[in-house]
């Protein structure tokens, strides 16, 4: 057993060596918390930095670009003038970083236990977005549409939902700002995850499971399949509609794609770099799962900033599901955003606006596009994409859940599923690799798709090459002036 001498001789030693301690702190810690005076004050807007100039936002019916007026109907001014902004920081309202604070600055965390059940050599990084109110990302978007909304005297807002995570991120906005909520939900996710259905409720929204008989956009699917499971095209279309044809009583509200949302998401990546600072490393690797987008931009492009300003080179892996595989297979083309063409056309890898995906149990990824900066950037190599399978997905999911103790949504588990394979080939290559990922919402309401996985029940499915090319043929024929 130590003796006083030894132990005082000890402290010496410590005392002149206080870089040798603080460097054995960080090597132990496990959660890394900013204060309050952290939350950022501005969003970060890649459009600033990003070597590809933006392809232009197209009016559905002429296919020429989009006026201030037409936007309008959907959106108010401020959000429209984010849209298409070059100026590199947003600065972020008082009131809207007063309501961030119910859950920002979010933890970033060191999977610890995670690092240990694969024995690899790889730090794994995670920020924790499920600590939202609503239990996602989504809010962060959510309350500055809300807002924006709100200061233009919007009364009411309408919507899509695919999971039900942007559904009850903008109820619970809306209801903070004292508006009303249409939200248009995927029918298969509107059985699939009722307990979403019931949040969005809770927080004083109507809830419609898309496609339905209100619309003219519902009626017209309903005709050519009763059974439609729905998509988010559809239910896009149909908020959209109902916005359009409300007399300006309505606004539409947006969960991921354009670029004011992915902007407004970027407070996640700006908290991450200075909690990765706080740990004493700097990621290789960043990973974001995506469906439209927004997470993983969300993440993402403040590291891009630094690789394009600063000359780091970390690798920034976009991840999306098999079965609906916009980036890695899709076609780089303008495309409507939406199934009944109202929406606007833009630039982006697509697997075509008629696509009606399989009834996967990620339903927040179930979209036949991409953001079109992420497309763009994407086609530039600027970022990376990888496709993923579902059943693998949730192997990761429940290995991550056993581990850290955390029930993550089954979109976040695409995330994590990249983040095990970059760990275990670290391993291989007997190399350290510092990886994050974005925990992009907790799946406490997602239960019913781990019954599904444990028992036996779920199967891979990976969209057929023959499918897409049939979908890709109602692409709109675009003839830009150059």
């Amino acid at each position: 057993s130590p003796t006083w001498g030894m132990i005082s001789r000890l402290d010496i030693f410590i005392d002149r060596q206080p870089n040798l301690v603080m460097e054995e702190e960080m090597n132990t810690q496990t959660r890394f918390m900013l204060n309050e005076t952290d939350l950022p004050k501005y969003w970060y807007n890649i459009q600033a930095d990003s070597p590809v100039p933006p392809q232009p936002v197209l009016n559905p019916k002429t296919f020429e670009p989009v006026t201030p007026d037409f936007l309008s109907v959907l959106f108010p001014m401020d959000l429209i003038l984010q849209e298409v902004t070059n100026e590199r920081y947003i600065e972020i309202p008082e009131e809207v970083r007063e309501i961030y604070k119910l859950w920002r600055p979010t933890p970033l965390i060191r999977a610890r236990r995670l690092e240990r059940l694969l024995g690899t050599p790889a730090h794994i990084y995670y920020k924790h977005e499920g600590v939202s109110p609503a239990g996602s990302h989504k809010p962060n978007t959510a309350v500055a549409q809300a807002y924006y909304n709100k200061i233009a005297g919007t009364r009411a807002m309408t919507t899509e939902t695919g999971a039900g995570q942007w559904g009850s991120a903008l109820a619970m906005a809306c209801n903070f700002f004292g508006m009303d909520l249409e939200v248009y939900m995927v029918k298969v996710s509107y059985n699939q995850k009722p307990y979403r259905r019931y949040l969005m409720e809770t927080f004083g929204a109507q809830v419609f499971a898309s496609p339905t008989d209100m619309t003219t956009c519902g009626r017209s699917v309903l005709a050519a399949d009763a059974d439609s499971p729905g998509s988010l095209g559809i239910a896009i279309s149909e908020a959209v509609e109902v916005a359009v044809t409300s007399g300006g009583a309505k606004k539409y509200g947006l969960g991921s794609v354009l670029n004011h949302v992915l902007l407004h998401q970027t407070v996640i990546g700006e908290e991450a770099l200075k909690q990765m600072d706080m740990a004493g490393e700097y990621p290789d690797v960043v990973i974001g799962c995506v469906g439209g987008g927004s997470n993983f931009a969300g993440i993402a492009y403040p590291f891009l900033r630094e690789n394009l300003r600063n000359g780091s080179r970390t690798r920034l892996v976009a991840v999306e599901p098999e079965a609906t595989p916009s980036l890695t297979r899709g076609v780089y083309t303008f495309d409507f955003g939406d199934s009944a063409q109202m929406a606007p056309v833009v630039k982006m890898h697509t697997l075509g606006h008629d696509f009606v995906p399989a009834p996967i149990h990620a339903g927040g990824l179930r979209y036949h596009g991409m953001a079109p900066s992420i497309c763009a950037l994407y086609d530039a190599g600027l970022i990376d994409a990888i496709a993923v399978p579902q059943l693998a997905t949730f192997k990761a999911a429940i290995d991550f859940a056993r581990t850290e103790g955390i029930v993550p949504a089954p979109e976040s588990a695409h995330a994590i599923r990249a983040a095990i394979d970059e760990a275990l080939d670290a391993k291989r290559r007997e190399e350290k690799r510092v990886i994050l990922f974005n925990l992009s919402g907790h799946g406490n309401f997602d239960m019913a798709s781990y019954q599904a996985y444990l028992s036996g029940k779920l199967e891979d499915y990976a969209y057929p090459e023959e499918a897409i090319q049939a979908a890709l043929e109602t692409l709109p024929k675009v003839n830009l002036m150059v």
